[in-house]
């Protein structure tokens, strides 16, 4: 019969099992509870009451040939429904919107409980920059307003 050496390696291998068991439960954890910054400034914009929430304090991404930057809409005054076209973008100024139309970046969409955007953005953002918001109703009524970036997207 072999005899088996008694090294570091043989007496503590079994604590890697136990590793990988409880690795599953953490990030169940971290899913099940995630943190985002907190929620904008509440603006009106027409028929419209408003509310951007960012979901991480992350600059923009790579994503689909451009950058962007994830938001959550939440609408507290006006139907989700009477909207034709909503965008969003972050820069100097506000993106016009034959512009925006010619693709689908920084289309808002989800359900009236909240709105998801890729919003439009360079991959730096400056201190001169601001988020704009442009809506359009089926009436053909366009909106558009603005939120500061706060200091910490600013880089």
């Amino acid at each position: 019969m072999a005899r088996r050496q008694d090294t570091w390696w043989q007496r503590n291998k079994f604590k890697l099992n136990a590793l990988v068991l409880i690795l599953p439960v953490w990030f169940l954890y971290q899913s099940l509870n995630p943190q985002f910054p907190a929620a904008w400034q509440t603006k009106q914009l027409g028929d419209y009451e408003l509310t951007p929430m960012p979901f991480n304090k992350d600059g923009p991404y790579f994503h689909h040939d451009m950058y962007v930057k994830d938001f959550l809409l939440t609408f507290s005054k006006g139907e989700v429904s009477s909207i034709r076209q909503a965008y969003l973008n972050i820069g100097e100024q506000a993106l016009p919107l034959a512009e925006l139309q010619q693709g689908e970046g920084g289309t808002l969409h989800g359900t009236r409980h909240g709105q998801h955007v890729h919003a439009i953005a360079k991959p730096t953002l400056t201190a001169d920059d601001k988020m704009w918001l442009t809506v359009q109703n089926w009436q053909g009524d366009t909106w558009v307003t603005s939120w500061d970036l706060p200091e910490g997207l600013v880089q």
